[in-house]
This record gives structure tokens, sequence and C-alpha cells, in this order.
């Protein structure tokens, strides 16, 4: 990425997540209040991801499991979950189809820390199970959404994620973000993510994740 084009992006995503913030503020109150009289507080969930050049930093989203429920992983270290996970309260399933949950990433993208597209956040434990290849997926700031989350509609494996992710930072291009955000579109019309998919791992959309 040139420094024109990270200025570009950077003003980009300034812009839209404030307006986005604006317009989408009485769904913000409407969602927090069904959280909360659904299953009590906290409303957000809060977790540690790793960023721009592994540099770590708090991922929001609204709440969407159970207060106190166990993180579950799958051997290569990926969150589980299922379509039917009991973890998940009625409020979150509902949240969880139509992506309100993650909603509150955009701060995260008023911040600095995310971008509106980019490679997903991954838990901090996976800088050590990346090899320094794999790490150039951190030369970009991590997304609400990317290739992966619109390109498979089951829950992609970790390498597939991997792989989707080092394509977007090896070719990325402003005309590259507005496809994925615009592909990003139609699956949230959609109404169906890859968590609906049937198997365990977990995908892009699920924990700090984008659609």
């Amino acid at each position: 990425m040139t420094s024109g084009q990270a200025v570009i992006k950077r003003l980009v995503d300034l812009l839209c997540a404030f307006v986005g913030l604006i317009a989408l503020f009485p769904v913000l109150i409407l969602v927090s209040l069904a959280v909360l009289l659904d299953s009590g507080t906290p409303i957000l969930f809060v977790q540690e991801r790793i960023g721009l050049h592994g540099r770590l930093f708090n991922c929001y989203k609204f709440r969407t499991m159970k207060t106190g429920a166990d993180m579950l992983f799958n051997a290569d270290g990926s969150t589980l979950v299922s379509k039917n996970d009991p973890r998940v309260t009625r409020v979150g399933r509902l949240l969880r189809r139509f992506h309100l949950d993650e909603l509150p990433q955009l701060w995260n993208v008023i911040l600095g820390q995310m971008s509106l597209v980019g490679p997903r956040p991954d838990l901090p434990h996976f800088w050590e199970v990346y090899d320094a290849a794999q790490r150039r997926r951190y030369a970009l700031k991590p997304g609400i959404t990317g290739l992966a989350q619109v390109n498979e509609r089951n829950a992609p494996t970790l390498d597939q994620r991997v792989s989707y992710d080092l394509e977007y930072v090896a070719n990325y291009s402003l005309l590259l973000d507005l496809k994925i955000l615009l592909k990003t579109l139609s699956v949230v019309l959609d109404g169906r993510s890859v968590r609906d998919g049937s198997t365990n791992r977990e995908s892009p959309s699920q924990g700090c994740g984008g659609i």
C-alpha cells in the first residue's frame, strides 16, 4: 500500500464510520436495550485482538453469548462455534444473523485500530501459530469485513482464511475495497452468514469479527 492509498483509506474509514454511527444511533440504542432486557449486563463484549504490525487492541461487539460462557477452541486454535450453540442468547442469534453485533467495531475504526475492510483481527495466541510468511497479514489493519467473509459461504478453514488475508494484502487497492464492501452489503441483506454453515470452526464473522 502506498502512502497515498493509506491516507485515502483512512479518510474513507473515518467518513463511513462517523456517518454510520450517527445514522445507526437509534439502532445501537435499541440493540443495547434488547441485549440488556434479554440477558442483562454487560451489553458489550470486549476481547483483545491482534492489530496492525502485531499490536494488541480491544475489539468491541454487542454480547451475543450468555454471561460467563466459556470460550471453546478447535484443534487449530480457532474458536469453536456451532449453528445451535447453547451459549448464544435469543437476542444474540438475531444479532448474529443480521450482523448487528459487529456495529460497535465502527468505534474501533474511528480509533484507528481497524479498517472497514482488511484481514480479520485474530486472537493473541495466533501470533505464535503463524510463521513469518503468514504474519504478513498484519501488514494492514484488520477489517470488519474482508475477502474470506464475502467469498466463503461456509466457515473457511484457518488455512483458507489466512490465504484470503494474504491475497488481500498482496493485491490491495481501493477498488478491491469497494468490491468487498459491495459484496458485503449483499451478504448482509441476504441475512445469512458463514455462521449458518454446518461446520464448527470459527468463521471470520464470529467473535470480534465482521460479516
